[in-house]
Parts: structure tokens; C-alpha cells; sequence
């Protein structure tokens, strides 16, 4: 072999590992970057975590607790078993979103019976129909229990929620649920006019629409994609937890029984897929459902908090619907116009995050 077929050689050979590099170089940074192997520390129960020198992140401020909302994965710690106990009550009726109905007794009824003739779905139309018995032990109003006995009962629908306001046909339907109920149990109803009911409805629709605020930022990826599990455990360190649906996490509010303050979600067939650490994530989204959140746990200021917080630790970016950046200014703006609904929601009794504004807002 001569020389010259020698060197040539030694350059092809030198050339295709150069390649051969290349594409693993390549193929390693295009890879989705995986959640790191969690290896069990133990510390001195009386260490806090001023004492150990801990950055003050999002999760240490976060109290423990979980909500009540079917987005909680109530596997996603021990402490969700706490919460069958800890479960908000249920928003009784109230004349400021429902249409009433009252149905007058001669006698008291049982609670057994009141079950019996309550009908077979809670449903009119799109809005909840529920129906309360005035107990003769405690004085106060109730969903019907067996065992007690109830001097009185009333009947309501929700005048508006995000589907829209009380129609003819759905009241019409209300009339019609509440008369079989009465008839069944003795009881002689009292209803307010339809048009009357149908206009406080849309009059209410029309509020809640124009006050309705449902934010959200997106995070992209500046370079490597993520998986699904560096996401998750990049989110858990600032205390989300797994949501009931796959591709979903939440951060719980302080008081049980409360809606989650922030949602995130990504792609849930990622989530899904076989083998999900190579399944390649290049945009999460934060949500916050405002009319949803208690304005004490201050929901913008964590959103945005969390936002630039795991957009650093994840080597992303937050931005609009049109694929821009955010710049802080912009969400000063938004914080100042939350401010303004907030306090047009108090002005109204349907304060963010309260039972009925949750009610409402659904």
C-alpha cells in the first residue's frame, strides 16, 4: 500500500469517528433531559430548614394539605387519606344564584321518606338542582339524612354557571322536579315567576361572564426537550402533586376542602406512553382559575413566582399565545387588573375562592 493510500486512510478513519462523535454528541443533547435518582438523606428531626442553610423555595413555604378537588391524585401522598375527614360542607342554597322554591308541610317528614321522593338526578338541564329540609333538632337547613325529621323543604337551581344562564326549559324542568317531590311527600310548593327567574339569570350570566378571568403561561424549552418525569419532579420541588388525570399536577391550597391554586399540565399522552423518559416534552402550561382561588393565597403572585422559578431550573422560557416572551412588565399589568376584579367580586358577595363564586364559576 503506498503513502499516498495510507494517509487517505488515516483521514477517512479520522473522519468518520469525527461523525460517529458528532451524531452521539448530537443525539445526546437532543435527548429529553430525565428526572434525576432520588437517594434517600435522613436529618436530625430539630434541623429546620433555616438551620440547614435550605434556599427558601416555593415548596418550604407551602404548607402541607390537600384539597378536595378530583384533580388531587389521592396517591400522591399519605396525608391525601386525611382528606375524606377534612372535606369542605357544601354549599347550601342561596337566593343570590339560585332560583327557590319552598315547599310548605302539614306535618313533619321524615328523612327517609324526603330521600325516597327526591328524584333520581341532581341535574336540570345544565345547572345542579338541590333541594334542603329544615330540621326540627338543629333549626337550620340541610340535604335530607336519614333519622331526621324536617318541618319544611325548599327547593333551588343555579341560575348560571360557564354553561350559560337558566332558560324557560330548564326552569320549566325545575317546576316539574320540585311539583313530583311536593306531591310525593305531601308538601305544596311556591314559585316565583319564570321571566322573573329567566332575567335575574341572564342578569347574572352577563356578570360572571364579564368577570370570569382564567389565566395561563406556557413554558417552552430553550434547548433540550424534557421528559415527562423531569417535569414532575422538577414541579414537586416547588410543591405540586400528581393530578388525577395523566399529564396533570396541582398545587394545593392551604385549607382542605379549597380548589387547587395553580394547575400544570403537558401533553397527557407523553404521560401515557410505554416508555416515558423517552418521550420528548417541549412546552408545560401554568393555570390559574381566578374566580376559584381565595385572594389570600395571593394565587397571581405564586403563579408568576413558579413560573420564573422552574423556567430557570429547566432551562426554559415563559411566554404568550403569539410564542413571545413575557417580560415582567406585562405581568404587573395583569396583577393590577386581578386587583380590580377581585374587588368587583367582594362588591358582589361572590368573592374569589368562596363558596358560592366556586358555585358560580363552574
Amino acid at each position: 500500500m503506498s503513502t499516498l493510500q495510507i494517509s487517505l486512510a488515516i483521514v477517512g478513519g479520522l473522519v468518520l469517528a469525527g461523525v460517529v462523535a458528532q451524531s452521539a454528541w448530537s443525539s445526546r443533547q437532543n435527548r429529553p433531559k430525565r428526572a434525576t435518582p432520588q437517594v434517600p438523606t435522613t436529618r436530625a428531626p430539630e434541623q429546620s430548614a433555616e438551620q440547614s442553610g435550605a434556599p427558601d423555595t416555593l415548596a418550604q413555604r407551602q404548607e402541607p394539605g390537600f384539597d378536595a378537588d378530583p384533580d388531587l391524585d389521592p396517591d400522591s401522598s399519605l396525608s391525601a387519606l386525611a382528606r375524606l375527614t377534612t372535606l369542605e360542607r357544601k354549599p347550601g342554597l342561596d337566593i343570590l344564584i339560585d332560583a327557590l322554591a319552598p315547599v310548605a308541610l302539614d306535618s313533619v317528614v321524615s328523612g327517609e321518606a324526603a330521600l325516597a321522593a327526591m328524584p333520581s338526578t341532581r341535574r336540570v338541564g345544565s345547572k345542579p338542582f338541590a333541594l334542603e329540609g329544615l330540621s326540627v333538632a338543629t333549626g337550620e337547613w340541610e340535604a335530607p339524612v336519614i333519622g331526621h325529621r324536617y318541618r319544611s323543604f325548599q327547593c333551588g337551581v343555579q341560575l348560571a354557571n360557564r354553561t350559560g344562564a337558566l332558560n324557560q326549559i330548564e326552569y320549566s324542568e325545575f317546576v316539574m322536579k320540585t311539583q313530583a317531590f311536593a306531591d310525593a311527600i305531601g308538601g305544596e310548593p311556591e314559585f316565583a315567576e319564570m321571566l322573573d327567574e329567566v332575567a335575574r339569570a341572564r342578569e347574572l350570566d352577563q356578570f360572571a361572564s364579564g368577570h370570569d378571568a382564567q389565566l395561563s403561561f406556557t413554558l417552552r424549552a430553550r434547548h433540550a426537550a424534557w421528559s415527562p418525569g423531569y417535569v414532575q419532579q422538577s414541579a414537586a420541588q416547588f410543591g405540586f402533586v400528581s393530578g388525577a388525570m395523566p399529564g396533570r399536577m396541582v398545587l394545593p391550597a392551604r385549607q382542605p376542602g379549597q380548589a387547587p391554586i395553580l394547575g400544570l399540565s403537558f401533553d397527557p399522552m407523553a404521560a401515557l406512553a410505554e416508555d416515558p423518559e423517552q418521550t420528548a416534552l417541549r412546552e408545560l402550561t401554568l393555570s390559574l382559575d381566578v374566580p376559584q382561588v381565595q385572594r389570600a393565597e395571593q394565587p397571581f403572585e405564586r403563579m408568576c413566582e413558579a413560573a420564573m422559578a422552574l423556567a430557570a431550573s429547566m432551562g426554559g422560557v415563559i411566554i404568550d399565545d403569539n410564542g413571545n416572551p413575557i417580560r415582567p412588565e406585562a405581568m404587573e399589568v395583569i396583577h393590577a387588573d386581578l386587583e380590580q376584579l377581585y374587588d368587583t367580586l367582594d362588591g358582589r358577595d361572590l368573592s374569589a375562592g368562596s363558596a358560592l363564586s366556586r358555585r358560580l364559576f363552574s
